[in-house]
């Protein structure tokens, strides 16, 4: 940005009412070049309401309330026939195969993040995700609107949200690998939004360098405004698409495109088409996923460190968790949704409030320092959030070997070593269903590594026994 000694003024003035003016501390020392990229930044600030958030969630630390008469939140079982809750599968998919034989679906993928837990220097959805084929995260998501596309004969739009960090990197990825196969013009990508670092004991902003403000993405909860504000949400309602098959990146086993899950959030009963979600029955009350409640009549997530362990521990009649409902971050949202929330410029999800490590430029001698423990507060939106803003929500069960098998680890727990495994347990049991044999270790789990494209099947059915092989060799790796 071209710089002005007007603009600069104005963003004093500006940083002086927020009591924010040190942020200019190193103007001096600055090209011209570096002072309009700090002007700038400082343009796309919202100062006039920083006060306001640092002496809400640095000064105070506001604490979490529960919510009164909360419940464990009602949802259609994973079995259709189930006494718990009967309800007709097969109306759900006709629903939604129907609204994509329309054109009426496209995908939205959160993708802000970077490799760097996994030890990878890139984007995340760049990382490996196929345990075969060792395919990336992008490629996983990718292979399902594909299928989408050729099954039902229309194309489904992919918006994706990347971040600051890694915009430029993600685009020149899908340029790299020919947009996996897509119409490149199928491909939305804008960048989320970020918020400035607080330091945690004065509220003052950051530096991270002597010419640029600490930020950080503002979560994925920020995604809905980003929707908006990019133009993406209203370029989907230009083609025609009503509802959002919401994803992280993270997860190679989520099902992108559902037809049961996409038709029972459009046209059940007791769904506005607003935003639905899927759950898992949580493992043990510890889980450190988050858990649908009801409270005042809305479903809402509430984070496994704000539930209270009496109410995680508590068992029903037949001996499992009662609020066993856990979140995993799959949605279905309506675009006029997303536009309703938007209206009139003034939504927001409430901020959460995070303590971390931030590097900083020390303010008296204009060094970088490191810190040795958490300096900053960082804030940050959830999307689960906007679900109590829905009229009405509903949740849908689903089965952790079908569709969760998140990568967010190097090793141990959620790493692509488990994923793997969770891979090979959900197409060993796809191809069991057709009757090929798949070898098993002592322990009963597969004694091999597979690999199902959506492309060749999207459920079991579509897999023909004629193409199979008759069994699968001991300590072999195939995919399908």
């Amino acid at each position: 940005m071209p710089f002005s000694r007007e603009s600069l003024d104005q963003a004093r003035r500006r940083l002086r009412a927020a009591g924010q003016e040190h942020v200019l501390s190193f103007v001096d020392r600055l090209t011209d070049a570096q002072r309009g990229a700090l002007v700038q930044q400082v343009e796309g600030l919202d100062l006039e309401s920083l006060p306001a958030l640092v002496d809400r969630y640095v000064r105070r630390k506001e604490s979490y309330h529960l919510p009164e008469g909360l419940a464990p939140a009602p949802y259609y079982p994973r079995d259709p026939r189930s006494t718990q809750r009967p309800w007709d599968a097969s109306r759900s998919r006709r629903a939604g195969e129907a609204l994509l034989r329309e054109g009426a679906v496209g995908v939205f993928t959160v993708a802000g993040g970077q490799g760097t837990r996994l030890g990878y220097d890139g984007p995340k959805g760049a990382f490996i995700g196929g345990a075969v084929t060792g395919k990336s995260l992008f490629a996983c998501i990718a292979d399902w609107i594909i299928a989408a596309e050729k099954r039902y004969g229309r194309p489904v739009p992919w918006a994706i949200m990347t971040s600051p960090l890694n915009h430029h990197a993600t685009v020149a990825y899908f340029n790299e690998h020919a947009f996996f196969g897509l119409e490149e013009r199928d491909v939305l990508f804008f960048s989320q939004g970020v918020l400035p670092s607080l330091d945690m004991e004065t509220g003052r902003l950051l530096l991270s360098s002597q010419g640029e403000i600490a930020t950080n993405p503002d979560g994925h909860g920020g995604s809905l405004r980003a929707l908006h504000h990019s133009g993406a949400i209203a370029e989907m309602k230009r083609r025609g698409v009503r509802h959002l098959s919401y994803t992280q990146i993270d997860n190679p086993l989520c099902r992108a495109i559902d037809p049961v899950f996409i038709g029972l959030h459009a046209s059940a009963e007791d769904s506005s088409g607003e935003m639905s979600s899927k759950m898992v029955p949580k493992t043990d009350p510890g889980e450190k996923v988050g858990v649908f409640c009801t409270a005042g009549g809305k479903v809402q997530v509430i984070e496994y460190s704000d539930l209270p362990r009496d109410l995680g521990e508590q068992r029903d009649e037949r001996g499992g968790l009662r609020f066993n409902a856990g979140s995993i971050a799959i949605h279905m949202i309506g675009v006029e949704f997303v536009e309703r929330l938007n209206a009139g410029g003034g939504f927001g999800l409430p901020l959460h409030r995070a303590e971390k490590k931030v590097p900083f430029v020390d303010l008296a001698t204009g060094a970088r320092v490191d810190p040795p423990k958490p300096n900053a507060v960082k804030l940050e939106a959830f999307v689960f959030d906007a679900i109590p803003m829905a009229r009405s929500s509903i949740i849908y069960e689903t089965d952790r070997v079908e569709e969760f098998a998140p990568i967010k680890n190097a090793d141990g727990a959620d790493s692509p070593a488990t994923s793997a495994r969770i891979q090979t347990l959900r197409a060993a049991r796809w191809l069991e269903s057709r009757g090929v044999v798949v070898p098993r270790n002592p322990y009963g789990e597969p004694d091999c590594t597979l690999e199902i494209n959506p492309i060749t099947a999207m459920d079991p059915s579509d897999l023909d026994p004629a193409r199979l092989p008759p069994e699968i060799p001991r300590g072999e790796r195939m995919a399908f």
